[in-house]
């Protein structure tokens, strides 16, 4: 029998998707704090290949659990028609993580407190109430999600009937609960009631129990909008076309410049549970930049200042796609622009929020701190080599005069752990030189980056020992270093 190589794959077609994963989960392992979480979106073809290599990279004790995402209908002809991709969570150290997620409070049911408190305002009764509820009810159901069943009213606001009073699983408790029309006992329960006959009593005596037109119905909990607290639940039904009306809605002079793009509700749900209001969070396959526009909706809605990092290389884009023609020659080129879109929408629909849609873009290049040595001149003396040497280090990174100066400090930046959120201002204090003031991951420094430091300014960084200091290495002499190791000692740093 002849064995064929695939030729798509070069007869590897796990392998090199493994090789790629695995280089990407050992750097996002490291980049996680104690208490992080990795999420990877995946379909059916390389799931076990992941599981086993996350289980591996993470430690299988790390896995919290993985969602099925059903995203799509297929009505086609086949022997299991696919219409669910997975969702996998692991942790960096699952003993450290919060025992619940729990997510902000929604849009809907701040606006259901909102709507009980004034129709409670209102009205005296309560028969009154429930009929100005009714009518606002009907118009405003299909935007309350998972709270329209939410279609009563009382004087402490709005709520509906839950059927958690029974016991699921196994036998409950048995006693007799009187409907108080007909005072006969409800119907039970088939596994009987989840709460002992005291915590009962008391729920009757608050009036938290909800009973039908009479005892054939079985009793409801009362349970109020208020002390509603959604859950991360194993199976999400969302259509993913709705990620492409996010785009379309961003792009309307553009049919479709991005080909299934996640939809902004997924992902702002998932990371409203993951995710602390000053997080950041890091996607290593940026695509259209849902993840950034899912975080800024987020950070509007509970007022939070989470942080986004987009990692995306500069693929193309087919010459015969919408984006190509738009003029998007690369994928990482409609990231931003849809970036940009959704900040300013954001917004716009958000007046009143101090939300913060600003971002910088950073593209991978060469260090901009030459490496080229000077090699000595055999045919010179030891004087004219020395000289020459002094010629090439004051020429090899001329700082001040560089025309990349912000390139050139977000290497400092990164360099000296400051991070890519730092700031940077101008210190007015220094007349003879220019001096800045860098900042970031809660620390500071004092950097200038001429080529000659005054004597003037020497006399005005001292007293400031107690900062970092970073100066470019051509602007000191022997006198002014000596001096200013004196004062800063180990915070002085040289570029």
């Amino acid at each position: 029998m002849k064995l064929t190589a695939l030729p798509e794959s070069h007869g590897r077609k796990h392998s090199l998707w493994l090789n790629m994963m695995q280089s990407r989960l050992l750097i996002a392992r490291q980049l996680l704090c104690s208490n992080g979480v990795i999420i990877i979106h995946i379909d059916d073809v390389e799931l076990p290949n992941l599981k086993k290599l996350c289980d591996e990279i993470f430690g299988e004790e790390n896995f919290i659990g993985q969602i099925v995402w059903k995203n799509a209908t297929d009505n086609n002809p086949s022997n299991i028609a696919v219409e669910h991709e997975y969702i996998m969570f692991y942790a960096k150290n699952k003993g450290v993580l919060e025992p619940v997620w729990k997510a902000s409070e929604s849009p809907a049911k701040a606006e259901l407190i909102k709507i009980g408190i004034e129709i409670g305002k209102s009205f005296k009764t309560v028969q009154k109430m429930q009929d100005a509820y009714d009518e606002w009810f009907k118009e405003n159901k299909a935007f309350l999600g998972v709270l329209d069943r939410y279609k009563y009213i009382d004087e402490d606001g709005v709520y509906t009937g839950s059927q958690s009073v029974h016991n699921p699983g196994k036998e409950g408790y048995r006693y007799d609960v009187v409907h108080p029309k007909t005072g006969k006992p409800c119907k039970q329960p088939l596994m009987g009631y989840r709460f002992p006959k005291e915590t009962m009593d008391q729920l009757l005596s608050e009036e938290k129990i909800l009973f039908g037109d009479d005892e054939t119905k079985i009793i409801e909990l009362k349970v109020y909008a208020k002390d509603y607290q959604s859950k991360l639940s194993s199976f999400i039904n969302l259509d993913g076309r709705t990620g492409a009306y996010d785009v379309k809605g961003l792009f309307p002079e553009h049919k479709q410049v991005f080909r299934n793009p996640k939809p902004v509700s997924l992902v702002k749900e998932i990371l409203d549970f993951v995710t602390n209001k000053n997080d950041k969070i890091l996607d290593f396959f940026a695509g259209s930049g849902t993840t950034a526009h899912a975080m800024m909706q987020l950070n509007a809605q509970d007022g939070g200042n989470r942080k986004y990092i987009l990692v995306q290389i500069p693929e193309y884009t087919d010459e015969n796609s919408e984006a190509y023609k738009a003029g998007y020659k690369t994928i990482s080129s409609l990231c931003i622009e849809r970036v940009k879109r959704a900040g300013a929408k954001i917004r716009k629909e958000n007046p009143d929020a101090a939300v913060d849609t600003g971002f910088r873009v950073y593209r991978l290049t060469d260090s901009n701190f030459p490496q080229n040595l000077y090699t000595a001149d055999p045919e010179k003396s030891e004087a004219e080599n020395l000289a020459a040497l002094k010629a090439h280090l004051q020429a090899e990174l001329p700082l001040a005069s560089d025309g990349a100066f912000a390139d050139i400090v977000t290497e400092i930046a990164l360099k000296n752990g400051y991070g890519l959120f730092y700031t940077l201002e101008k210190q007015p204090a220094f007349k003879a030189n220019t001096v800045y003031r860098l900042h970031g991951n809660d620390k500071s420094a004092l950097l200038c980056l001429d080529t000659t430091i005054a004597d003037a300014t020497v006399e005005a960084l001292e007293p400031q020992s107690d900062n970092q200091l970073i100066l470019s290495r051509h602007a000191l002499d022997t006198a002014k270093k000596w001096v200013l190791q004196q004062a800063f000692k180990d915070n002085l740093h040289t570029v």
